[in-house]
């Protein structure tokens, strides 16, 4: 017989008992739906942890004055680092600020695939004014460039960014915050575009409003004015100010070489010599983010384990169900063995049973794993995931459990006596 013809004959065997061949799909299928849909729920919460973290920068990281690292955690942790390698910093540039001409010549030099920005928080907190409307002193005034929104995770909600002619001739354009601009103009945000406001006693163009992008612990992200950095220069500047570069990567993996790149090059800039620590610090703002995908991670090992031991139970299950098959279909082999089958026939027949069987539960599990673990992805708004690897891990499984499982029933039932087989009652 050909191996169609005996798999047809295993398909039909296995139909034809549907309560014995559904309860075993059902134990099959029950661990893939564990293994599937909970690995599933956790690419949908990876998405929506990286998509939180992306908007408040953890696909960017920064270069700071060294003066500052007690406040950042990162740059302490940075500083370690030049510690451990038992550089110093000189006394003489320990806290030497980063001017505006060093950052430009960064951005300018620097040609890893990412996007550069310079920018200045002027000094302290302003009011801002529109007619007899104020806002409360805390505003806080950031002069960026036209890479400034991207860097940071902003995205305007009307109007537009600044463009290259707003930053060199450093013009009173600026774009507010989403709490600002419901300060002065009222919730439903009309006529804000090409309008005026006054910062201190400074007036600007308002060019744009921001998209809200929430709180951190050092500052609300929507309660800001944000202009050009030439504009702060010329307003807001003051003796010794310090200057920030910031990096967005394309790709979150490249962060390491990209920031590898950045400290190179920024030490170049800075003409420091090969046995000296940086005096300046590189900051970033994904540290969280990685501990709960190490957390995750570890979930992930317990819906495998889980699953795991649920194929374990289902494998024996099958077997079992396989075993007993084989003592109800003893008649039946003797009679296929009497009309000419080869024992290599009957072990093939039983094998195909046992994996037809394996398969059909592996597909009905992934399939509801699947829809389960996208629940996670509509609740937390995250796009619609099919998880191909584990789809193909899954039925892989299911067949190589089906194969296990099946072996030894197979060899038995090939192994039958047909003489002794057509006497069995």
């Amino acid at each position: 017989m050909q191996s169609r013809d005996i798999f047809s004959l295993a398909y039909r065997s296995v139909t034809g008992n549907k309560l014995r061949t559904g309860l075993t799909v059902a134990i099959i299928a029950l661990g893939i739906t564990v293994l599937v849909g909970i690995l599933t729920a956790i690419d949908s919460m990876k998405n929506s942890i990286y998509s939180s973290f992306a908007m408040m920068g953890a696909n960017s990281f920064s270069i700071r004055n060294r003066d500052i690292q007690v406040r950042m955690g990162d740059d302490n942790e940075t500083a370690s680092k030049g510690n451990k390698n038992q550089k110093k910093v000189k006394k003489s540039n320990s806290n030497k600020v980063i001017s505006y001409q060093d950052a430009v010549r960064f951005k300018d030099r620097y040609h890893f695939p990412a996007e550069v920005s310079i920018n200045f928080r002027a000094s302290g907190i302003a009011t801002v004014y529109k007619d007899d409307k104020k806002t409360n002193p805390n505003v806080t005034v950031i002069g960026g460039d036209e890479n400034y929104l991207k860097v940071s995770s902003y995205e305007v909600a009307e109007g537009r960014n600044f463009n290259t002619l707003d930053v060199e001739s450093g013009r009173n354009v600026a774009i507010l915050g989403k709490d600002v601009a419901e300060k002065l103009f009222g919730k439903k945000l009309k006529n804000i575009v090409n309008n005026t406001v006054r910062v201190g006693d400074v007036r600007y163009r308002v060019i744009g409003v921001l998209a809200s992008k929430g709180s951190s612990a050092m500052m609300s992200q929507d309660n800001v004015v944000l202009t050009t950095v030439n504009n702060t220069r010329r307003i807001f500047n003051r003796p010794n100010a310090s200057y920030q570069i910031g990096i967005s990567v394309k790709d979150i993996s490249q962060m390491e070489p990209a920031q590898g790149e950045a400290i190179g090059l920024f030490r170049i800039i800075r003409g420091l010599s090969v046995n000296e620590a940086d005096n300046f610090v590189i900051s970033k703002s994904d540290s969280i983010a990685e501990m709960l995908f190490s957390s995750l991670s570890k979930v992930n090992l317990f819906a495998v384990a889980i699953a795991f031991i649920t194929l374990f139970g289902s494998a024996i299950g099958l077997m079992n169900i396989m075993l007993v098959s084989v003592a109800e279909r003893t008649r039946e082999i003797g009679v296929t063995k009497a009309l000419g089958a080869t024992s290599k026939v009957v072990r093939q027949q039983f094998l195909y049973e046992a994996i037809i069987i394996s398969v059909m539960g592996g597909v009905i599990g992934v399939l509801v794993g699947m829809l389960f673990g996208n629940v996670v992805s509509l609740l937390l708004g995250s796009p619609f995931i099919i998880p191909w690897l584990w789809i193909l891990i899954g039925v892989s499984l299911c067949a190589i459990v089906g194969l296990i499982s099946g072996i030894y029933p197979a060899y038995k039932a090939s192994k039958l006596d047909p003489i002794i087989a057509l006497r069995y009652e």
